[in-house]
């Protein structure tokens, strides 16, 4: 049965994307079978995986509006074991064409159901907005991961993402979890990251990840040369930072890390 992870956060910038890719790209490599599914419109999780989102002819979008089947969606990545329904810019259509629709809140949830035995984690990334594609995949979920920067206000904006959390908990998935605060970013060198780490693990005590991924230039280079990480530079303490966030959510759940690097 596949464990179904939605990453989101509202604000722009926090490392959404970068920990969709990466932690999928870790657990793949654990000898995990792993989907990554691209929700966002923008499609950097797609490019991010070596995918040219601008010659794809059927992605997500075609998936959600009930025009083709998950599996024939799914794409290869480098990695055997991660394999990508990816997305591109006419995903933003679907809120517009759906917005009538009484499926509109479960669409993804639909689409997804027929993965679930083909798949140990699916890994959802999310649009940086409270829109319908992120309900959706909140909706689908079984947990949500929420990055969290080490920079100015970086708790802002939190208040009113828990809230929908809690109202997608009331109406359309009650068994949906917190699977923890990642913190993204940190800088230590600077008392800031600090600070963000201390308020973070006093709001949220034992939700924040012991797991913390740092600055770091190979983790923000990879994704421009359409590569995760571990494939771009598996020694980098994002990489690193990456293999025990995925350590961490296997134990977690109970499961069993298979070393592979």
């Amino acid at each position: 049965m596949a464990r179904i992870i939605c990453i989101a956060n509202q604000k722009g910038g926090v490392g959404k994307t970068t920990t969709a890719i990466n932690l999928s790209a870790s657990l793949a490599v654990s000898e995990k079978r792993t989907l990554l599914v691209d929700c966002d419109p923008q499609a950097n999780a797609t490019s991010g995986v070596g995918i040219d989102k601008d010659a794809i002819e059927r992605t997500l979008y075609h998936g959600i509006l009930g025009q083709s089947g998950a599996e024939s969606l799914i794409m290869d990545s480098e990695i055997s074991s991660l394999k990508v329904i990816p997305s591109n810019v006419e995903l933003i259509g679907f809120e517009v064409e759906m917005m009538s629709s009484p499926e509109r809140d479960v669409s993804l949830k639909n689409l997804l159901a027929p993965l679930d035995g083909s798949f140990e984690y699916i890994i959802l990334d999310c649009p940086p907005s409270l829109s319908l594609l992120t309900v959706n995949a909140l909706t689908a979920a079984d947990s949500l991961l929420i990055p969290l920067q080490c920079e100015f206000y970086a708790l802002e904006g939190l208040g009113q993402l828990l809230r929908t959390v809690e109202r997608i908990k009331q109406s359309l998935n009650p068994d949906l979890k917190i699977a923890g605060i990642l913190l993204t970013m940190f800088d230590k060198r600077t008392n800031l990251s600090y600070q963000v780490a201390e308020e973070a693990e006093q709001y949220f005590k034992d939700l924040v990840f012991k797991t913390l991924v740092p600055r770091n230039i190979r983790l923000s280079e990879a994704p421009s040369f359409g590569k995760p990480i571990l494939l771009y530079d598996a020694t980098s303490t994002g990489a690193l930072s990456y293999i025990e966030l995925a350590r961490e959510i296997m134990l977690t759940e109970g499961d069993v890390c298979n070393e592979a690097i």
